[in-house]
């Protein structure tokens, strides 16, 4: 049965008939890049690459149907001027540390952490600054170990958009000078699908299950259709990292668009692990992307480290409330 799912799930993905299935009949209604969704308590909070001003915020109930704040002047979570910034305001992460709320984000080809006190924000800075780094940075991920330690992992564009992961002090201030490794670059066929002279692998997002690091991350630039989602799994939240053999888990052959990449992983009301992707505005045009989601689940493998898996078959669009 399995078999023969699968065999169907394809021809409805090459006829065009996927989007036919339960959950994809719906048009997209909110057109956010690089997406990320925090949970708290029992709302949701979605964030994305979307405005020159700064960071849109949309709030949800259920995780499914979204909305802006009533109060118009809070439709921005950061708002340029209130934090280090003057434009390029991409790849958010929201996430709640030692009682505030904290917004990573790129402006300018930077990396600045900003602090709220609601989800919703706003996210400002006492002293509009990037965090410490040389050359361009972008696309930042802050993971909190078991042992206490932070690490920020980043995109250096250096030959190539490759990630990397440095450690941060406890306060979150600011980076700890030599401790920056390389952890991705893209090497293999489906990462660089056009043989481009500058590779990508971006994105990145960090979980750990049953002492297994798991790194997500996007490979492709993000105007090409095959822009899709792999993983790496390490011993060490600095690697060294050995990319899955099934990479992509995400692309336009399992969820039937293109261009899609560039999320992060959420859990949802019963716990289910989804990731929030976004993909081209249409098969003709790459902007504005759209914003949706797909099921993850960990699947158990006798004696080895569990797989990462993706239910393409239920992607889903989120929907703005009208």
């Amino acid at each position: 049965m399995t078999y023969l799912k699968t065999v169907i799930r394809a021809i409805l993905v090459i006829t065009g008939l996927h989007s036919c299935q339960p959950g994809m009949a719906q048009q997209p209604s909110i057109f956010l890049a690089d997406p990320t969704i925090f949970k708290d308590k029992d709302n949701f909070y979605l964030y994305g690459t979307g405005s020159n001003r700064g960071f849109l915020v949309y709030e949800s109930a259920n995780g499914k149907t979204w909305k802006q704040p009533a109060d118009s002047a809070r439709h921005l979570a950061l708002k340029r001027g209130d934090a280090f910034g003057t434009g390029g305001f991409w790849a958010p992460q929201v996430f709640h540390y030692r009682g505030s709320y904290y917004m990573a984000y790129t402006a300018n080809e930077q990396i600045a952490i900003a602090k709220g006190a609601s989800p919703a924000g706003p996210f400002t800075q006492d002293s509009l600054k990037a965090l410490s780094g040389t050359g361009k940075q972008i696309d930042p991920f802050v993971f909190f170990d078991n042992n206490g330690k932070v690490y920020l992992y980043h995109v250096k564009l250096q030959s190539g958009n490759r990630i990397f992961v440095t450690e941060m002090k406890p306060d979150l201030s600011d980076v700890i000078p030599g401790t920056e490794q390389e952890c991705i670059a893209s090497t293999e066929a489906w990462e660089n699908t056009a043989k481009s002279e500058w590779p990508v692998a971006e994105g990145p997002t960090v979980l750990k299950y049953k002492n297994t690091y798991y790194l997500i991350y996007s490979a492709n630039d993000f105007r090409n259709k095959d822009y899709a989602v792999g993983y790496a799994t390490s011993n060490s939240p600095t690697g060294p990292w050995k990319k899955y053999a099934g990479n992509p888990i995400i692309s336009r052959q399992t969820v039937g668009h293109n261009g899609s990449g560039h999320g992060d992983v959420f859990a949802g009301q019963k716990g289910q692990l989804y990731y929030v992707v976004h993909t081209h505005h249409s098969d003709e045009r790459v902007s504005p992307r759209a914003t949706a989601v797909v099921p993850l689940k960990f699947k158990a493998v006798k004696g080895g480290e569990a797989v990462l898996e993706a239910d393409g078959a239920a992607f889903e669009w989120l929907q703005a409330e009208r």
